[in-house]
């Protein structure tokens, strides 16, 4: 190797963000502050309160609420052990999927060792606080133990008879703890949060928040994370912001004061080219119908739809109306429309949430195609689009879900919410020009000598106390060079500070913008600076 090779391989690796993700940065995260700061106040106004989940919750959560079968959870999760007990998730899995073979008693001792060591490094994680088991669990763990000792007694006093009958009572209690294995839930995986939904709705349960006064308004912000293929707007660790509303009634006042508050939000932002589309999906008495008849009909079209819309013709057709393909719109402009299709109540219900939201002033196109795939979304669902952002512009999308909270272990509950998209959201306002002006120093303090340094910190103090951003060099610079510095920064004002200034007791503060320049005394600074 030559010596250059050499040198070049001893150099530290350069480390770059991971791909799909990125560093924010000013004055950019200026704009971010503004968005989440302005979420905060106006959410407030609507009586909302802040709720901060964990970014990783259990896999089976987001399994339950997003979906087995979507690409969400088989294909962009990020997954991981709980490494304190996937030995434990390893050994459960062995039991739940072991099948032993017919007569081999020999078999059967196998599988009891593995249960013998299931329990036993339960009995271990357990008593280091590893882990905790809700009510299903210790049922399951109790059904195990119950069940490995009568396997025990039975593998014991069938040494000498190994007749049908033994062991068939055999097999009986291995499916018995095969089965309370997989109830068992200790040593699941977890997942970085791809949405937030499902981890407030189980906080809404865990935390029994049915208690309070009904409905429970909560929002959150914050980073969630998905496998997907970076483009623009897009990225692997995104960031949003949302709303839910858990608890109380359906009544559609709820549905039209969530919208409400959340183009309030965009209005108050000046995000340009909004557009609101809101539609119905009817409810578990009424969808399942027109699903058949959705389906009925893309049957008779079938052979001029494209591979994905006929899987989703018995997967879920509700989905062929998501399709973008160009040859299929003219057959989906030709299909039953669901609008025509609600049971009375939820007819009704819709058009009470239309003349709710005229009461409140806010536009709405009624969008037929707007679906949500998921059996516990129902009736209203929305979705919220902007301008600059190409064909993929929407910003927001939510809806009713009022199965959801019971599908994830809780009391039937209604709920309500919406998610906005924030790095698109931000993207939009960029593109639009509402970007803040690149935020400069007030105050740069230029000091020479060691009696002007201890004035300069005593007054960078008193400044900051006061509410002004300051720059306070920390070391002595020629005159000229502190004023180059301070225009770098951005600086309005530059406080000089030298012995002659020190002595008089008159600071000489200079308008950068201009030039000019006066002395003060120094409560005068202060009151000079209040005043502008």
């Amino acid at each position: 190797m030559s010596e250059g090779a050499a040198k070049k391989a001893d150099k530290p690796r350069k480390f770059q963000a991971i791909r799909g993700t990125r560093d924010l940065l000013p004055p950019e995260t200026a704009l971010w502050n503004r968005v989440e700061q302005t979420a905060h106040s106006v959410f407030a106004t609507f009586g909302f309160g802040e709720i901060r989940v964990p970014i990783f919750e259990a896999t089976e959560l987001f399994a339950r609420s997003v979906g087995i079968d979507t690409d969400i959870v088989s294909k962009e999760m990020y997954t991981m052990p709980d490494r304190d007990t996937e030995h434990i998730y390893g050994l459960r899995r062995s039991l739940v999927e072991w099948r032993i073979k017919s007569g081999d008693f020999r078999d059967v001792e196998l599988f009891f060792g593995l249960v013998v060591s299931l329990l036993t490094f339960i009995a271990q994680a357990h008593e280091a606080d590893l882990t905790q088991l809700e009510d299903v669990g210790m049922e399951a763990l109790a059904d195990i133990t119950g069940a490995a000792k009568d396997l025990s007694d039975l593998i014991s006093a069938s040494k000498d008879s190994k007749d049908a009958k033994t062991w068939n009572t055999l097999i009986s209690l291995v499916d018995r703890i095969r089965l309370a294995s997989d109830r068992l839930e200790v040593g699941e995986d977890m997942s970085l949060r791809p949405e937030a939904t499902a981890s407030v709705c189980r906080a809404y349960i865990e935390h029994n928040m049915q208690q309070l006064p009904q409905p429970v308004k909560l929002y959150y912000m914050g980073p969630m994370f998905r496998r997907e293929r970076p483009q623009k707007g897009r990225y692997r660790q995104f960031y949003q912001i949302g709303a839910e509303i858990l608890g109380g009634s359906d009544a559609p006042a709820i549905d039209a004061e969530v919208i409400e508050m959340v183009m309030t939000f965009f209005d108050k932002l000046e995000l340009q080219g909004v557009q609101l589309d809101i539609n119905s999906i009817g409810c578990r008495d009424c969808r399942p119908k027109y699903v058949e008849l959705l389906r009925a009909e893309l049957t008779k079209a079938k052979d001029k739809l494209g591979p994905d819309s006929q899987r989703r013709i018995d997967t879920n057709p509700l989905r062929v109306l998501d399709s973008k393909v160009e040859t299929e719109q003219a057959i989906i402009e030709k299909l039953p429309r669901i609008a025509d299709n609600l049971c009375a109540d939820c007819a009704t219900h819709y058009a009470a949430v239309k003349r709710q939201l005229e009461l409140r002033g806010v536009i709405y196109r009624e969008n037929w195609r707007l679906v949500r795939g998921l059996d516990y979304y129902m009736r209203t669902t929305f979705e919220i689009t902007a301008a600059g952002l190409g064909s993929q512009n929407a910003v927001c999308g939510g809806g009713r879900y009022d199965g959801l909270v019971e599908l994830l272990g809780g009391p039937p509950t209604k709920g309500i919410g919406f998610a906005i998209g924030e790095d698109r959201l931000i993207l939009s306002l960029q593109e639009s020009g509402k970007v803040p002006a690149q935020q400069g120093r007030d105050v740069y303090i230029a000091w020479m000598g060691d009696k002007a340094h201890a004035t300069a910190i005593r007054a960078a103090k008193d400044l900051r106390n006061a509410g002004f951003s300051v720059e306070l060099p920390p070391v002595e610079q020629k005159f000229g060079k502190a004023l180059g510095q301070a225009d770098k920064l951005g600086a309005r004002f530059a406080l000089i500070l030298g012995d002659n200034e020190v002595a008089e007791g008159l600071w000489t503060l200079k308008t950068l913008a201009d030039g000019s320049q006066q002395k003060l005394t120094e409560p005068d600074l202060l009151d000079f600076l209040r005043k502008l």
